[in-house]
């Protein structure tokens, strides 16, 4: 059975997340859906005077909030929902995959307006970057129109030793889409190296069954480069592997993250090794 968690924070960006994950979770074989909101123990008055409140009282108003909100999305579906008191989403998030499993976390950038998703977005950005298991981010405009085409980013470096395959193949098994591998390297002038050929030859071996498309991009911008091509190949989702000291990592700064997700419709999907 495959688990996807969904943060809700009743905003209109994490509701068409949950739209999008409840769409994706139709597609999946024993797929479960868990609804998940974090609250914080004190809350304000109309005056912004600090509350203190009954926490079983707010987790069961909650807990009557998601499931109307079950009922308006999810109808016909077996949807868990869950309230925890905490002061991190994050925090929150990784102890519950810990503890009751998930194979993935689908969760929106929040905010209304573009400022507020810069500052509060970064949410999904810290649990990307957990490695608790593979994160799934909707921009605020990404509609669920099936997954036909997956691009696979990746620097083709040690490829072997780099990239989590399993998680990757449970993910492509799920989805059964075409994979494009797409390498962005400026340094590529005419003909890959022989080095290259070789890392393509192992990942070719490691994803066999998936009968993945090559391609070496050689723009020097990564974000240009991902974006001209998922254009160009009607893209639905973006597989990629953050890690530190690679060219990936570019992916997940501030500057490269507003590029790349606020300023596109296409889900992208963190694999950590």
């Amino acid at each position: 059975m495959k688990t996807l968690l969904v943060p809700i924070d009743f905003s209109e960006t994490s509701k068409n997340a949950a739209n999008y994950a409840v769409a994706l979770a139709k597609g999946i074989d024993q797929s479960k859906l868990v609804f998940f909101h974090v609250f914080n123990r004190v809350s304000a008055g109309a005056d912004g005077t600090p509350l203190k409140t009954n926490l079983e009282a707010r987790k069961q108003i909650i807990e009557m909030a998601l499931n109307n909100l079950v009922h308006e999305i999810a109808p016909m579906m077996d949807v868990k929902v869950v309230a925890e008191e905490g002061d991190s989403l994050t925090e929150s998030l990784v102890r519950y995959v810990k503890h009751h499993g998930a194979d993935l976390v689908v969760m929106g950038l929040t905010g209304t307006s573009r400022i507020e998703q810069l500052l509060m977005g970064s949410n999904s950005l810290n649990m990307a970057h957990e490695a608790i298991c593979p994160v799934l981010i909707v921009p605020s405009e990404a509609k669920y129109s099936g997954i036909n085409n997956i691009l696979f980013a990746t620097d083709m470096k040690n490829v072997k030793q780099n990239t989590p395959i399993q998680p990757l193949r449970n993910l492509l098994e799920c989805f059964k889409a075409d994979l494009h591998v797409v390498n962005v390297n400026s340094e590529i002038h005419v003909e890959i190296t022989d080095e290259y050929k070789a890392e393509k030859a192992d990942l070719e071996e490691m994803l066999q069954g998936f009968t993945p498309s090559f391609y070496f991009i050689r723009i020097g911008d990564f974000v240009d480069a991902i974006n001209t091509f998922a254009a160009d190949f009607k893209i639905d989702l973006i597989l990629t592997i953050p890690r530190k000291h690679s060219f990936m990592e570019s992916l997940f700064n501030p500057s490269q993250t507003k590029r790349l997700l606020y300023h596109t419709h296409i889900p992208l999907v963190a694999i950590h090794d």
